[in-house]
């Protein structure tokens, strides 16, 4: 295993790190606490994985809970993520939600001190290294109290850095843009960004090179929820609690034919290998979070970290392909958040298939 270390920090990180989001929520199959906590002490001891990505909201509090039993008395061996702003405290708004229904948003100071208390609390630590708005929206990214709020609670050691998490579906270009713009100092932002979902993530990075200079990016869907992991076919059946079963079944067809496109890369790794090692030829993206859950697949994941570098001749290739969407005629990404600006707009990325330029492979990667 390779590690990054989080600019202007002393937090180093695992390039590969271990989401927990499939093993908290349900959503992906059902895991249990057992099995959640021996895949994590796994990816610690047997394959170097020392960045464990949480939320409040998972789960109501069990993937930190989970982390917290994972890692008694290893706390300095690990460095944790977690998330903060939804209110799972609110009982009522438990009851109704109905699915992956969003929960009531609250950003204010009072709540998010008491959030973060909690938080430490199920991790069972004193400081969480690094802290981010779940699913921020662009409210949150013009409240200046909420940002002034975090700085706050890094200056007073109970948190090592902050940001925002973006999503949950792709989008909020401007969102992070404005972010960055406003608040230069921030740490960190997760993102979705994967060889088949290139935009507005490529845009949100090169809008933090322009104005955030310590600003780096953990990111999250590296696998396209699976469909990068070349696994798939058009009949591909998905179990009832799993949430890709919901989904449209133009995604399935369209995802499988797009990927055969990209067979190229399979030569002395797999294709999921290869999407992380797309994803780590990017020296703003400190870790990578793919998609546990199951032994086999963390084995193979954690190994791409130290698979050679893909070929400049490969990321070309994968340039040209995004380019024409792969090949596959199909109805526009319907984003979420705020793609569009009028006025002022730092940088001009709104069709999904405008590639932005990054160095190439083999280039200086931080690590």
């Amino acid at each position: 295993m390779r590690y990054r270390t989080f600019p202007n920090t002393s937090i180093r990180v695992s390039e590969i790190g271990f989401g927990t989001w499939t093993v908290s929520t349900g959503w992906w199959g059902d895991a249990s606490d057992a099995d959640a906590i021996a895949m994590m002490r796994s990816a610690l001891d047997e394959h170097g994985v020392t960045f464990f990505d949480a939320a409040d909201a998972y789960g109501n509090g069990r993937a930190e809970r989970q982390i917290a039993e994972a890692f008694r008395g290893r706390r300095d061996e690990i460095v944790i993520g977690t998330k903060v702003g939804y209110d799972i405290y609110d009982e009522e708004a438990q009851r109704s939600r109905r699915g992956q229904q969003e929960l009531p948003m609250r950003t204010d100071p009072d709540f998010i001190r008491m959030a973060v208390d909690r938080c430490l609390e199920r991790l069972g630590t004193d400081y969480i290294d690094v802290l981010q708005i779940h699913n921020a929206k662009m409210e949150h990214v013009r409240d200046a109290e909420l940002w002034g709020t975090l700085r706050e609670l890094k200056n007073a050691g109970k948190i090592r850095a902050w940001g925002a998490a973006f999503g949950p579906a792709i989008g909020w270009l401007y969102e992070s843009v404005e972010l960055v713009e406003r608040e230069p100092d921030v740490n960190t932002i997760q993102m979705i960004w994967n060889v088949l979902e290139q935009h507005p993530g490529s845009a949100m990075i090169e809008a933090a090179r322009r104005h955030a200079p310590d600003c780096c990016f953990n990111v999250r869907v590296t696998h396209a929820s699976g469909m990068l992991e070349g696994k798939y076919t058009v009949d591909t059946v998905f179990p009832e609690n799993d949430h890709r079963r919901h989904r449209p079944r133009s995604w399935l067809v369209n995802g499988v034919e797009k990927v055969k496109r990209l067979e190229f890369l399979t030569q002395g790794m797999t294709l999921g290998q290869a999407a992380l090692r797309w994803l780590l030829e990017e020296p703003l993206v400190v870790t990578a979070l793919p998609n546990i859950y199951d032994a086999d697949q963390l084995a193979e994941f954690a190994a791409a970290s130290e698979l050679p570098a893909l070929s400049d001749e490969a990321m070309q290739r994968i340039e040209e392909l995004d380019a024409m969407n792969f090949g596959v005629d199909e109805e526009p990404m319907k984003y979420k958040g705020a793609m569009t600006r009028s006025e002022g707009a730092d940088i001009d990325l709104q069709d999904a298939r405008n590639p932005v330029s990054r160095p190439v492979a083999g280039a200086p990667s931080g690590r």
